[in-house]
């Protein structure tokens, strides 16, 4: 795509002050400066909210998945950060043991931003960042040695016309793997956040997105309570935000 007609369109939502006051994500801030000096940097113009509910998050992201800047979009960013749990995102109202918890289901990202839903970003890279937990348990162990093995079965059916995939073209890098928790400096904000900084900063105009991911889980090597994951990635191509460079 042109870069003179082209127009880029991130959508940041940052969760800082919950009614619990227990909840307060000190540094967060830090982490929402960061970012969206970065987007820009990128060349993406940054739709931004702060503090909202799980259905306020839900609005937001379909909302954006509805804008017309997208048709002369080449991509998106979509950073979400909040306290979480398994598969979902905290809303500012959530409360333990509230039977009608205030959360926004992650999966529902992919729902608004897929073919389906969206046609304007068909075919285009669809990039989402989750700052958040995703459980309570600390993501190291101790090892003496493994050996990893895995099976795969795969069924293929033929179609006789043409279709979409209805999930092509995202990819995600979650801050945490299942079940464990992400870690935060009250100052600095999130280590997940420091080192996506550090790591776009430096290479983000020489490598793709994938391999800008991979470098980011590098920088956690040296931390082994947490581990960054790549989630749903779909993306046939590789992606660099700075293509002809």
């Amino acid at each position: 795509m042109d870069k003179s007609g082209r127009k880029r369109l991130a959508l940041l939502i940052n969760n800082v002050e919950f009614d619990d006051k227990n909840m307060l994500r000190r540094g967060a801030e830090k982490d929402e400066e960061d970012v969206e000096r970065l987007l820009r940097d990128l060349g993406y113009d940054v739709v931004k909210h702060r503090n909202l509910s799980g259905q306020e998050m839900d609005e937001a992201v379909k909302a954006f998945s509805k804008r017309e800047e997208h048709l002369l979009s080449d991509s998106v960013f979509v950073v979400m950060m909040s306290h979480g749990e398994l598969g979902a995102i905290m809303g500012v109202h959530y409360k333990k043991g509230d039977p009608n918890l205030d959360i926004f289901p992650i999966n529902n990202i992919f729902t608004h931003l897929n073919t389906e839903n969206c046609k304007a970003l068909i075919n285009k890279p669809k990039v989402i960042l989750i700052q958040a937990c995703r459980g309570g348990k600390d993501g190291s162990v101790w090892v003496s040695d493994t050996v990893p093995g895995s099976s795969l079965d795969l069924g293929l059916e033929s179609d006789s016309f043409r279709r979409e995939h209805k999930e092509k073209d995202f990819i995600s890098l979650l801050s945490c793997t299942p079940d464990t928790v992400s870690y935060r400096d009250p100052e600095m904000g999130t280590l997940f956040v420091q080192r996506i900084m550090e790591t776009f900063n430096t290479y983000a105009c020489d490598d793709h997105i994938e391999e800008l991911f991979r470098k980011v889980m590098g920088r956690f090597e040296d931390f082994p309570r947490q581990m960054p994951t790549k989630d749903r990635a779909t993306l046939t191509k590789h992606f660099y935000l700075f293509p002809g460079l």
